[in-house]
């Protein structure tokens, strides 16, 4: 029988660190000599190695027929589709039949649901194979660990979208959560496996993530790969969405407290959004030239200044409602423009269109390539609006209004601290939630965690059109739900029923 989709080979990577040019092949594991792969720690790193690069490399014929989809970045730009802060004048891939119309998500067919199966299965795939032959290469065993570590916390983090695109939320009120999931895939023996409930599939996140944590990984190469303190955020982000407000504050407050990561400046906050020196950045994505897509990446698809043909015509824009709630002195306020002009929004050349309340919040890094830059996957910004959030969902109001302000006075210098309690304080946090995390790939996510509607037509400046007219769905609308892949469940017999 086929090895299904959960399946799809060894990354295979000639790379050292901060190679300019990494090769990156997928083979089916027949094709792959073990005893040279896993021989070492050195040569098992490479495998690593290939799992970061294949989170942040470009699609191809032979990796898919997505459009626009330059690894996990496609992903977090596509689900923020498919909320109301980020939106566009004109219909797009994006926006026709893909994930602003929910079209994509329900169609089990559709390339980029594929996709965003693929690509997570495929790191925890291949994070399994790490995980059950780092122990008998050769090598120091903290190098051992090291690695272990880094592939607990990759397979905790593919599975961590996994169950929230395909189960329904999870409901801390409901335990166990009995509701269908996605396959759980522990071992690369695992063949043809049935969905699991998504209570398992969180017990098993955790489990990957409390073992990566115990490892106590200080150091790493550089930003794309995990350390003890991404390993942790990532913890405080899936007790978050378990509405675990416990363990939520718990592990946000550690990354607070370690100092590794401080908050931006407010020069810093304006360069763009591409560069992994920028002190909040804890995990990103770093490509090169070579491993970029040049018309097809991240930046090339929100950056304002991308020269390509699809920024040209079409800026992002901010829900108009949520930027009027932006104090006039943060310094968050000078990323989108409500009134651009030559003057307080210049562009590299005439033919770049220009939207009222357009972002400039990300630029390329590079002037004359028009997609390069490195994408946050985490930063620490999340971890203080986690820890607000935590505590006052969990009625700590004066903790709650301490922790915001530790993030809102760094964005504006004449901020007060606030006095709102109860569920005017959340609507605070949540308001400087979306404004902070705005193209980062939340929106979706929070609406499915907090089990809320889209809502459209609260937004002034949103363009119905744009979404072929998809302007609401209801809470716990079937519609939230991902499909599972057709092509899945024409490999796997025992994939169990399909998504309502």
């Amino acid at each position: 029988m086929k090895k299904l989709l959960v399946f799809t080979g060894l990354l295979t990577v000639l790379l050292a660190p901060g190679c300019k040019k990494e090769y990156l092949e997928t083979a089916p594991t027949n094709q792959v000599a073990f005893e040279d792969v896993f021989s070492s720690t050195t040569n098992a790193n490479a495998v690593i190695n290939g799992i970061y690069a294949y989170m942040f490399t470009r699609t191809t014929a032979t990796t898919s027929n997505a459009q626009g989809k330059p690894g996990v970045a496609g992903i977090l730009l596509g689900i923020d589709f498919m909320g109301e802060d980020l939106h566009q004048a004109n219909l797009t891939w994006f926006t026709n039949t893909g994930e602003g119309t929910y079209v994509a998500a329900r169609t089990d067919s559709h390339a980029s649901n594929l996709y965003y199966y693929r690509t997570f299965y495929r790191i925890i795939n291949n994070a399994n194979y790490v995980l059950e032959n780092i122990d008998a290469a050769q090598g120091l065993d903290a190098d051992k660990n090291r690695i272990k570590a880094e592939a607990y916390t990759l397979r905790a983090y593919a599975y961590s979208y996994l169950v929230q695109f395909y189960g329904t939320r999870y409901d801390a009120t409901a335990k166990p959560n009995k509701q269908l999931a996605v396959p759980l895939v522990l071992t690369v023996a695992d063949v043809a496996k049935p969905r699991v409930s998504v209570e398992e599939i969180y017990t098993q996140i955790v489990s990957d993530l409390d073992k990566a944590i115990a490892l106590n990984l200080t150091t790493k190469v550089n930003k794309t790969h995990a350390d003890v303190w991404v390993s942790k955020g990532l913890r405080a982000r899936v007790a978050l969405t378990m509405q675990d407000y416990p363990n939520a504050i718990k592990y946000a407050k550690e990354v607070i407290d370690g100092g590794k990561y401080p908050l931006m400046s407010q020069s810093d906050y304006q360069t763009g959004f591409n560069n992994n020196s920028l002190s909040e950045f804890m995990w990103c994505a770093m490509p090169t030239t070579e491993q970029g897509d040049t018309f097809g990446s991240f930046y090339a698809q929100i950056a304002y200044n991308a020269n390509t043909s699809y920024m040209r015509g079409t800026p992002k824009m901010i829900n108009s409602a949520l930027y009027k709630q932006i104090s006039a002195t943060d310094v968050r306020k000078k990323m989108w423009e409500p009134i651009p002009t030559p003057t307080n929004f210049p562009l590299p050349t005439t033919s770049f269109k220009r939207v009222g309340y357009m972002s400039r919040k990300f630029s390329v890094k590079t002037v004359g390539d028009p997609s390069l830059g490195d994408v946050p996957w985490m930063r620490s910004a999340e971890m203080h609006l986690i820890l607000a959030e935590a505590y006052a969902r969990s009625n700590q109001d004066a903790l709650a209004q301490t922790a915001l302000f530790a993030l809102v006075s760094k964005r504006d210098l004449s901020a007060v601290k606030s006095t709102k309690t109860g569920s005017n304080l959340i609507d605070e946090i949540m308001m400087h939630r979306r404004v902070e995390l705005w193209g980062e790939g939340f929106r979706y996510l929070d609406l499915k965690r907090l089990n809320q509607g889209l809502d459209r037509t609260t937004v002034p400046n949103f363009v119905p059109n744009s979404v072929n007219n998809v302007m609401q769905i209801p809470a716990g609308d079937p519609r939230f739900l991902f499909l599972i892949p057709r092509d899945e469940i024409n490999a796997n017999p025992n994939i169990g029923p399909q998504n309502p």
